[in-house]
Parts: structure tokens; C-alpha cells; sequence
């Protein structure tokens, strides 16, 4: 008769994919090697596949495998919230996989890990770009948060505003920009526009048109925070969010100044899936995050 998979097998398997070793996962869950060994061996019958091959010196995962690790990582850390009610922050160990656009990672993710290292040493942020955005990650457990704007996408994803904000102009220290500019002297400038989708034109050339009026874009990059880069190596005006603009602009050699124009605030939120409400570990994780940016 075929194995039949358990939690504990399940933790094997988690410990096996995280480590890549028969030896270190068998040191993590507090195992003896041969016993290890032979959980391996039990995953292999279960599932139908070798689950970790030779590679070299040392094992690889199979494809597999890979496609399997984050839900198992998932079933656990749901089965976990249903048997932890002796939550403790400071012992807590776990690796939170936030994927977040560069922009809002560099006024979030300071404060972010101070916040959580303080309370929780043994705990990992580890930050992934944005990519497709698809909500997939959410519900299979590879990504834990999103941050970022943008709507609900689903009925299952659950979601936090965590700040509004809106967006300013930045140029050089040294520009001859004023620091109230009108919207014809910022059109005598060659501008930068961030968009991840590679648009030119965004709700300031809207408010541009609507006066007679049109600004040239000579560079498109893909976040603000690239935009924050090319502006300090340039006569370029770009268009960030404040924070971004306040907390690293200085340091870059920049100024910011309000843009003259009634344009929508940009709206960070968090999103999470529906079955990790509960969790103990990720509320907290989003309680500190909030905490943190106010």
C-alpha cells in the first residue's frame, strides 16, 4: 500500500526543500540522518517522484518539487494557525515573502525590518520584485504579502490601505526650475516617466492638455525609484511620490516641489489571501508593518 502523507512527512518535505540536504534538514527538524532518509524515501512512494536528485556534489529539487513547495509551505503554516494559541513574537522563526516595486520598497523597507527585527529576531522579510502581479502567489503560499496599488483583484484576497500620498515634481538642486514652477516652465524641460508598463503619458499630460499645454518625455523607466536615479544625473524633471522624494532626494542632491495641477494621490495597500486572516504570525506581521509607516 502507497504511503500516505501526514504533517510530519509534509514538514519533511518543507525542511528537505528549504535546506536542499538530507543532513541539514535532518539537523533543522532535530532528526537523525537515517531517519531523514527514510522520510525521503516515504515522500518519493507518496508523491510519485524523487523529490531531490543528485546534482554534482551536492541535491537538487526536482521541477516537481518545486511547483509543490509552496503549497505544502502554505498547508502548514494554515495548520499551524489552527494549533498555535501560544503565539510568542520574540520566538517566532519564518521567512515572510513580500513582493513589493522598488519605489514603495525604498521608503517601506527600512522601517519594515527595523519594526519586525526588534520584536522578532528570527524572522526573515525577504522582498521580491513585482512581475505579473497574479493573485496565483497569494493563494499557492510563494508570496505571503503584496504591496502596491492598485484594486481588489479577487473575492479571496483580502486587502489594507496603508497610506495615500500624492505625487511631487524633483530636479537637480542646481536646476533653474523654481520652486513653484507653473505648468508651461515645467514644459520648457525634458521630463522622465516612471511606468512599469512603459507608458509616456500619465494624469499630468491629462492636466497639461486641459491648459493648452504639452511637456516632451524624453525617457521612460520602469519605477520611481529609477526615475529618483536618472533625475540626479540629469536637467530632468520627474514625477514620485513624496515619500520617496523626501526621504532619499537630499542624499541624491535633489529638490522637490509641488506640481501645480490637481492630480489623483497614489494609494499603497496590502494584500494578503482570505486563509491567513487568522494567522497569527502574518496579522502581526501586518499590524507592524502599518505601525511602522505612521
Amino acid at each position: 500500500m502507497a504511503d500516505q502523507l501526514d504533517l510530519n512527512l509534509l514538514r519533511v518535505f518543507d525542511a528537505l526543500l528549504r535546506e536542499g540536504s538530507v543532513t541539514a534538514a535532518a539537523e533543522r527538524l532535530h532528526l537523525s540522518i537515517p531517519a531523514a532518509s527514510r522520510a525521503l524515501g516515504r515522500l518519493r512512494r507518496a508523491m510519485g517522484d524523487p523529490i531531490l536528485v543528485r546534482a554534482g556534489r551536492g541535491m537538487a529539487p526536482t521541477p516537481f518539487a518545486l511547483r509543490t513547495a509552496p503549497r505544502v509551505r502554505s498547508l502548514l503554516e494554515e495548520a499551524a494557525s489552527l494549533v498555535n494559541v501560544d503565539f510568542s513574537v520574540a520566538g517566532l522563526e519564518r521567512t515572510f515573502t513580500i513582493r513589493i516595486n522598488d519605489g514603495v520598497a525604498a521608503t517601506l523597507a527600512t522601517a519594515a525590518v527595523e519594526a519586525t527585527a526588534a520584536a522578532a529576531p528570527g524572522v526573515t522579510l525577504r522582498f521580491v520584485a513585482e512581475g505579473t502581479e497574479s493573485t496565483e502567489a497569494l493563494r499557492d503560499g510563494s508570496v505571503d504579502l503584496d504591496i502596491g496599488a492598485g484594486e481588489v483583484p479577487a473575492p479571496d484576497i483580502r486587502t489594507a490601505v496603508l497610506y495615500r500620498e500624492r505625487l511631487v515634481g524633483i530636479v537637480r538642486a542646481d536646476s533653474p526650475l523654481g520652486r513653484r514652477p507653473t505648468l508651461a516652465q515645467l514644459c520648457r524641460h525634458p521630463h522622465v516617466s516612471a511606468s512599469r508598463r512603459g507608458r509616456a503619458r500619465g494624469p499630468l499630460d491629462d492636466a497639461l492638455a486641459a491648459a493648452g499645454l504639452q511637456r516632451h518625455v524624453a525617457a521612460v523607466v520602469p519605477t520611481s525609484a529609477v526615475a529618483l536615479l536618472l533625475v540626479a544625473s540629469s536637467a530632468h524633471v520627474g514625477l514620485v511620490p513624496e515619500r520617496l522624494a523626501e526621504q532619499h532626494g537630499p542624499a541624491l542632491g535633489l529638490r522637490w516641489f509641488p506640481i501645480p495641477a490637481e492630480l489623483p494621490e497614489v494609494e499603497v495597500s496590502l494584500f494578503w489571501h482570505a486563509r491567513l486572516d487568522a494567522d497569527p504570525a502574518q496579522r502581526w506581521l501586518r499590524d507592524t508593518i502599518r505601525a511602522a509607516l505612521r
